[in-house]
């Protein structure tokens, strides 16, 4: 299946109109370079210690929050198996390093900016222009840090960290990497212990259709999670024109969690108190190796290849005890869960200059990607017989419980680069996307897909400062395999589990994206501002899958055509104006909207949980006469109407705003000491959801159910440093 020719015309036409326009009044003079660089004698004064201590500091890059008052992302959170399978081309801000990516997902290279030391960066580079040169293609712009050649000693980076909970649990972490050369090899090895620790209390309170009290539920939820990581990164500079690259990563990210609820019933007088318990044991690691090779010839033509093989494996068994009398506990549910998702992608491409200021590059890619996934659910119940595999109480079947999902992919490409003068370049994508998904298990279902997924990004550099972006794209996103089985259902207490559909059509969408960019004069900062609209065409959200009208069920599917737009503005200005050169301010601001009919009530409203916009602010400033720095970020989404709507019930969702802090000191030998405060104003997560009586489109109104919930203030202290 592919995109009607319709679909192809708006972006189109406005991408040809804007370059016309644009060939008319560039004056092709002088070549007027729209990269900047900035060397390593710039971050001196801050005494940077790592390759994202420098990105930090760079405007348009850094944020009020330095960058690391987060810590890394949990591993295998980036779940291949479950979506954005493939390695597509990008988008966004895109790192290299040595003008190369890694051929990896889970393991890439942003990830490795914490692990590179200050002293192995020679220069890092923002480049803002396409080119045949560059690994990646349609990124708003790409970082590339480069490193000395030169370097030929081993460097040790370490880093100590505890994090302190409002709930006054500790939990200590840390990190260690060694990075070098010897001879033509580049290394790094690292490994990480990070805290996840997580103690979320939320409060809810309901009440009946006839708008008398029903009942108030308090929740706490602890979740004990420490991720370890440990990766590795080789470069070998075979000859002069070949090089190759392999990289590893293998990480356990196991989160048991308890859960303890108390239930007061405000239907009687007096009212009662019940309390349950969840014990709810969870596995999770996964691994990933990538690696690839590429050869130069003396007129520029290269030829790459790379693979890339990972798998993600994920267990929870859920188990809910009712507490009565004298703390006896029966046990009413049993819920297991297991899935295991493979991915294995090669990819080979060859580029070759044509007719002098134009590059061609030729490639296919291969992916295939399973999903095994399996789940067994059992109740107390005085019909039927318990089973001890499901932890001796009654086998409830689920429908699309036991399956295994998969997909074999082919996607030829051609990408045209052409510098249409010193000032303008146009970038053009024809992506060919051919599919077979197979589902085996409690079902049998195979389909073919063929989509063709044409794409231009046209930049015009009006100055070396000021750069006018326009993008116009038809793509094709990934369907989620955890989409096509049936899954527990965690934001729920009511339902257990939520169904899968095997039917489910590919999303596409036609995306065009006007960006204007000034970097100011003398490294003041970079403002910015855009607009974004999009065409989705069988959008996935929520539908029927009811097999009766007794039995009301709903899943992931394909409801129709909609669309969205948005509207952002960036900035991050240095205060020199007010003598304040090290003072670094930054703001963002998005308004959005969208518009789709929903398959539930036949109204237009908003797409599923998609805010109206946010606004952001924050700081960081740098005191190199003290060796130390502090800022702070701010983050708030502009609730309201913010939905999700299903076959039998409304949530609407909305949040405090959310602040970070932190200062940092630089003591001796460059040891760093840096205190964080995360969530620093103890933001809190709302939800409304309104259950109805049946079908949502009979309108019969059941119950009404108002929760908040946070996990309070986390303040750690994190020190680091390198030998």
């Amino acid at each position: 299946m592919s995109a009607p020719h319709t679909r192809y015309s708006i972006g189109l036409t406005l991408l040809l109109s804007l370059t016309f326009a644009s060939s008319i009044n560039a004056q092709d003079s002088a070549n007027d370079d729209s990269t900047v660089r900035y060397p390593a004698a710039y971050f001196v004064q801050y005494g940077s210690v790592t390759a994202q201590d420098m990105i930090d500091r760079i405007p348009g890059l850094g944020n009020g929050s330095g960058g690391g008052s987060g810590g890394p992302p949990p591993a295998g959170n980036r779940n291949v198996g479950f979506g954005g399978r493939g390695l597509g081309s990008g988008g966004g801000d895109q790192v290299l390093v040595n003008g190369k990516r890694t051929a990896g997902k889970d393991n890439e290279t942003r990830d490795m900016l914490d692990r590179i030391t200050a002293e192995q960066v020679n220069y890092i580079e923002l480049i803002r222009g396409t080119s045949g040169d560059l690994d990646v293609r349609g990124s708003s712009q790409i970082i590339n840090v480069v490193l000395f050649e030169e370097l030929s000693s081993t460097s040790l980076s370490y880093e100590v960290n505890t994090d302190h909970y409002a709930d006054h649990e500790t939990q200590p972490g840390g990190s260690l990497a060694v990075s070098g050369q010897t001879g033509k090899l580049n290394y790094l090895f690292s490994a990480i212990a990070e805290p996840r620790y997580d103690h979320r209390v939320s409060k809810e309170t309901s009440i009946l259709g006839n708008f008398s009290p029903n009942d108030e539920i308090r929740e706490d939820r602890v979740r004990e999670q420490t991720t370890y990581q440990f990766s590795t990164n080789l470069n070998y500079q075979i000859t002069e024109n070949s090089s190759a690259r392999l990289n590893g990563l293998y990480a356990v990210n196991d989160n048991p969690t308890d859960v303890l609820r108390y239930t007061r019933n405000l239907k009687v007088n007096p009212s009662t108190l019940s309390m349950e318990r969840e014990d709810i044991p969870g596995e999770q690691d996964n691994w990933e190796i990538g690696g690839d090779y590429e050869y130069k010839w003396g007129n520029g033509n290269r030829f790459k290849i790379l693979f890339i093989d990972n798998q993600n494996n994920t267990g929870s068994t859920r188990e809910r005890f009712a507490i009565g009398a004298n703390n006896t506990e029966t046990k009413n549910l049993y819920l297991d869960s297991e899935s295991v998702a493979e991915e294995n992608i090669v990819r080979g491409s060859y580029t070759m200059k044509i007719l002098g200021d134009q590059d061609l590059e030729m490639g296919v890619e291969r992916a295939l990607t399973t999903l095994d996934s399996n789940l067994r659910l059992g109740v107390a119940s005085s019909i039927g017989i318990g089973s001890p595999e499901y932890g001796g109480l009654v086998p409830v079947p689920v429908s699309n419980s036991n399956s295994k999902v998969e997909e074999i992919r082919y996607e030829p490409f051609v990408v045209h680069n052409w510098q249409l003068n010193s000032r303008m370049s146009l970038e053009s994508t024809l992506v060919y996307e051919t599919s077979e998904i197979t589902q085996t298990g409690d079902l049998y279902n195979q389909r073919d897909f063929q989509f063709l997924n044409p794409k231009i990004d046209y930049r015009f550099n009006v100055t070396n400062t000021f750069q006018i972006r326009g993008i116009a794209e038809i793509s094709t996103r990934q369907l989620s395999f955890a989409d096509f089985v049936a899954a527990t259902d965690n934001e729920d207490n009511d339902a257990n589990t939520q169904a899968g559909n095997e039917n489910l059509e590919p999303e596409t969408f036609l995306r065009v994206d006007v960006n204007a960019e000034y970097r100011l004069p003398d490294d003041i900062g970079v403002v910015s501002a855009g607009i974004n609209y999009m065409e989705h065409y069988d959008k996935i959200e929520r539908i029927d899958v009811s097999k009766s009208p007794t039995n009301l069920q709903s899943a992931n599917g394909n409801i129709g055509d909609g669309d969205m737009w948005i509207f952002r503005m960036d900035a991050a200005i240095r205060m020199k104006m007010f003598d304040l050169p090290n003072l670094l301010v930054t703001s963002g601001m998005e308004v959005r909207d969208s518009k789709i009919k929903d398959p539930f009530l036949g109204i237009n409203r908003r797409f599923t949980n998609y805010e109206r916009g946010r606004f952001q602010a924050g700081f960081r400033h740098d005191l190199p006469r003290y060796n130390m720095n502090y800022g702070l970020s701010w983050n708030n989404r502009f609730d309201g109407n913010i939905k999700r709507y299903d076959i039998d019930d409304i949530e609407e969702i909305g949040d405090d705003p959310m602040m970070n802090a932190f200062v940092e000191f630089i003591a001796f030998g460059g040891t760093t000491f840096r205190f964080d405060a995360r969530d620093a104003n103890t933001n809190l997560q709302c939800r409304e959801r309104t259950r109805f009586l049946g079908h949502i489109s009979a309108g019969i109104l059941e119950e009404i159910e108002n929760q908040c919930s946070g996990s309070g203030r986390v303040v750690s202290l994190k020190i680091n440093g390198t030998f």
